[in-house]
């Protein structure tokens, strides 16, 4: 996502959502006034020692002088909280940053939240300089992401916490996530989070772990995830194969929908893996038994069976005789007699018996004869054949017989 696109979508979320400090009514943060006589500035970083607690505020005796210093309970965390006593106790040493001298008392107001702030965004700009990932806690889910705690207050657009839409973000209050820093406006208070470029990089990393194990030939289970016109996606764990249409079944199959049905676990062969370009070539009938092989072993030349028609060629007819089963007739095998066409003596869908008159195992082949299951007609009903016949063609253009062609010599001692 652009930065300008996120920009745009974190401008819908109500400010107090995502940016907004605890008890804002005392925002510090812009003083400058300085004392003449002070030995402090603003901007300075001072350390003491906490002699007072109450609820609104706590005291500090500052090192090395006579200051005492006053840090309002909003300037204690970023974070929400009741009272001082929930983060602190009497006696702690502390570090913070003077945000406001007293003219007269030798007071000085001062934040440990702000010097936190500042090594925040320090870090968080190095952490998105170098492309690196930290960690950050949940502290709150709005209707446009989630507000985390990353040393300040970051905020994840729902369109960046995950590479899938994810309706309920309530379940991620209280968790820690692992970020990547997106965009970053100290002078806005602003910090956008990015979950979604890590979740994207463990499913690509994962996804080459296992094309780099898959094994060729392989038999594994997966799950139709898509279906196209040409094939099935399926999905073997992070990654989604392809099942060609032709790799779905034994059978003739017109439409993939017809094979198989989204949502459907089935057994897959690996035919290929290409760990560059993540495609991974399947086949779901190869990961069962042959039924051409099945075929082979119960039956041999010579059986007769029972089959189907399934298609009609120039040169014969493809005969299903078992589920998945198909052998040819050649036209030559159909009829003792001429077959023109094998349309003149079959159709499509029509029972009829075969007899194997050849078996190819090798290239899984069936050759069927129908002819061969019917006798013979009588010689003196086969058509005479004149043996030696040759056959000349003429080439020219002139298609048109002479005189000379069709009577020779015949008329050559004729006295005319």
């Amino acid at each position: 996502m652009a930065t300008e696109d996120i920009k745009n979508e974190e401008s819908n979320i109500e400010e107090t959502e995502v940016n907004d400090a605890p008890d804002n009514s005392e925002d510090l943060q812009n003083e400058t006034e300085t004392a003449d006589n002070s030995p402090f500035a603003v901007g300075d970083t001072v350390t003491g020692t906490i002699f007072n607690i109450e609820d609104k505020f706590v005291k500090v005796q500052v090192d090395d002088s006579d200051y005492e210093g006053i840090i309002p309970i909003s300037q204690l965390t970023n974070k929400r909280i009741e009272h001082p006593n929930d983060i602190i106790a009497l006696d702690d040493s502390i570090t913070a940053v003077v945000i406001k001298v007293e003219d007269d008392a030798k007071n000085i107001i001062i934040s440990i939240r702000k010097l936190d702030e500042q090594k925040a965004y320090e870090d968080l700009k190095q952490k998105q300089d170098a492309d690196a990932t930290l960690e950050g806690t949940v502290v709150e889910a709005v209707k446009a992401g989630l507000v985390l705690d990353v040393g300040v207050r970051g905020f994840i657009p729902a369109s960046l916490l995950s590479d899938e839409y994810i309706e309920d973000l309530e379940q991620f209050n209280g968790q820690t996530l692992e970020v990547k820093v997106e965009d970053i406006d100290q002078e806005k208070n602003r910090v956008i989070l990015n979950r979604k470029r890590i979740v994207e990089g463990e499913k690509s990393k994962q996804r080459q772990e296992e094309l780099q194990n898959l094994e060729i030939g392989s038999i594994i289970e997966g799950e139709v995830v898509r279906t196209t016109s040409f094939g099935a996606f399926i999905n073997i764990g992070s990654a989604d194969g392809l099942a060609h249409i032709s790799e779905l079944s034994y059978s003739r199959v017109n439409s993939v929908e017809d094979a198989v049905e989204i949502g459907q676990k089935v057994k897959v062969k690996v035919l290929d893996v290409n760990p560059e370009e993540e495609r991974i070539s399947l086949s779901v009938k190869q990961a069962g038994e042959s039924p051409f092989n099945k075929f082979i072993d119960a039956h041999s030349t010579g059986d007769v069976l029972t089959g189907t028609v399934k298609r009609l060629v120039d040169f014969g007819a493809f005969v299903e005789v078992e589920p998945g089963v198909e052998g040819l007739v050649h036209i030559s095998e159909i009829a003792h007699e001429h077959v023109n066409v094998p349309g003149d003596v079959l159709k499509e869908d029509q029972e009829i018996e075969v007899k194997i008159i050849g078996l190819d195992k090798d290239n899984e082949k069936i050759s069927l004869s129908i002819k061969a299951l019917e006798s013979a007609p009588p010689k003196s009903k086969q058509p005479k054949r004149e043996e030696n016949t040759r056959v000349y063609t003429d080439d020219t253009e002139d298609d048109a017989p002479t005189l000379g062609d069709v009577f020779g010599d015949r008329f050559k001692n004729l006295d005319l």
